[in-house]
């Protein structure tokens, strides 16, 4: 049966509920087509169920440093199976409110895979779909390496479906899943080492981020490897058996996580049929309005390589369906300083420009740093000692900030606000006349004075 829509979008994670919903809410006749479990990545394999468990691993450190509040816990041990099935009955309840949310708003729900056909048509089961306009938002995947062994590590889609703990733990990766799930999993007990390509980890973050990060998570007892690149991977009676490219080897493990980044899912749905554009790395090129290189279709999310956060896809295709169906011709999402959170030990928080790149776009005699590190009064007193650490980036004579950046206890949190902040345009003038709020870890950043030449 050739069936024809309004609006047709391909895949059902955050971006493409998204836009789905925003064009029925015009009139559009639409149809959702999705494979798997709606809600995507974010939901099922993503953000949801990782910050339930760093909801968990919080809640380990703040039970060991009870005692020095003077408050006694004679013991207390960790159930993984308890928190993984918390965890998935979550995930579960959230599916069912995307499903009923879309029907209820008039979309249809098509379960299939999803191919082209055609420049503008798509077959999923029985059926033949058309439509003026296609929006392309089918996610992307964890990458395992081409190396010998391999397949004996898991990823970041494995790492939900672990049955029980994994005592002692190699990560290898640098980006958000790795410094992520091994800060976790070492909060809530398991030994873990990090095997990394660079001297260091967060390599498109400021520079103060990845250091402190760095410092904390080994003052944590995690084990980093840097500037190493793994060979193969055995299994033995003992657990996996990683050789590194130097010769040096690192055995006795219950799980290697592989977190070394993602590709675009584009290769599945025989994209040649259409004439879309697809760099080398699997990604559809967009222009400033989500279009790619063919009239009427369409991709968001995290399969166009810019940024891979879900309110970036949610919003990318709530502005496309405002434009295509709500009468609003130049709605586009702008990409300029969008904040992000690290859900790390400590967590961290970013919106605009690091350092090195406000020195890049402004020139280093134009661009000056404020900072400021401390401990906060929570761990004043704790055994366990968590710095915090605060970075404006000001550029010009009116020393706007063009980028602000945060690590330790309440960075996650603070960072909204002050990403209003910096959207708006705010100097450090503005933050100067701000008043505090007392006493707060956010308040220092409304209250630094000192401040030191960018360096290039």
């Amino acid at each position: 049966m050739n069936r024809r829509f309004d609006l047709l979008v391909i895949g059902g994670g955050s971006g493409g509920v998204a836009v789905s919903n925003r064009a029925a809410s015009y009139g559009a006749k639409c149809a959702l087509i999705e494979s798997g479990r709606i809600g995507g990545t974010c939901v099922n394999v993503g953000c949801v169920p990782k910050k339930v468990m760093w909801n968990g691993a919080n809640l380990m450190h703040a039970i060991d440093e009870a005692p020095d509040y003077g408050i006694s816990i004679a013991s207390h041990s960790f159930d993984w199976s308890t928190l993984r099935r918390q965890r998935d009955q979550h995930v579960l309840d959230l599916n069912g409110i995307y499903e009923r949310t879309v029907a209820k708003n008039g979309v249809e729900l098509v379960r299939g895979t999803a191919r082209f056909v055609g420049p503008k048509t798509i077959k999923a089961g029985a059926d033949t779909f058309t439509a003026e306009h296609i929006v392309i938002a089918v996610g992307g995947r964890p990458v395992v390496p081409e190396v010998p062994g391999a397949g004996f590590g898991i990823t970041s889609d494995g790492f939900f479906e672990l049955a029980a703990q994994p005592m002692k733990v190699a990560v290898a990766g640098g980006g958000y899943t790795a410094v992520e799930l091994a800060g976790l999993l070492r909060a809530l007990g398991s030994e873990v080492t990090m095997l990394l390509r660079r001297a260091h980890f967060l390599n498109d973050f400021d520079a103060m981020l990845r250091e402190e990060l760095m410092t904390q998570m080994q003052a944590d007892g995690v084990r980093v490897i840097a500037q190493t690149k793994i060979a193969k991977v055995e299994k033995a009676s003992t657990g996996l058996r990683i050789t590194q490219e130097n010769g040096e080897v690192a055995e006795g493990f219950d799980a290697l996580l592989w977190a070394i980044g993602r590709q675009p899912n584009t290769d599945r749905m025989d994209l040649r049929a259409t004439g879309v554009a697809v760099d080398a790395g699997g990604a559809i090129p967009t222009d400033a309005y989500q279009a790619t290189s063919v009239a009427g279709i369409y991709a968001i999310g995290d399969v166009i390589g810019k940024l891979d956060l879900t309110p970036v896809a949610i919003a990318a295709g709530r502005r496309l369906a405002d434009r295509l169906f709500g009468g609003m011709k130049d709605r586009k999402l702008d990409y300029r300083n969008i904040a992000t959170v690290l859900f790390t030990h400590p967590p961290i928080g970013s919106v605009g420009l690091t350092e090195h790149e406000a020195v890049q776009a402004h020139g280093a005699d134009k661009v000056k740093i404020y900072e400021t590190r401390f401990t906060p009064m929570y761990h004043a007193f704790t055994r366990r000692k968590v710095k915090s650490a605060m970075k404006l980036v000001v550029a010009g004579e009116t020393e706007k900030i063009v980028g602000c950046h945060v690590i330790g206890p309440g960075a996650d949190e603070l960072m909204q606000g002050f990403a209003v902040a910096v959207h708006m345009g705010a100097t450090k003038r503005d933050f100067d006349d701000t008043v505090a709020i007392h006493p707060t870890v956010a308040e220092e950043l409304v209250t630094m004075r000192n401040s030191r030449p960018a360096v290039a």
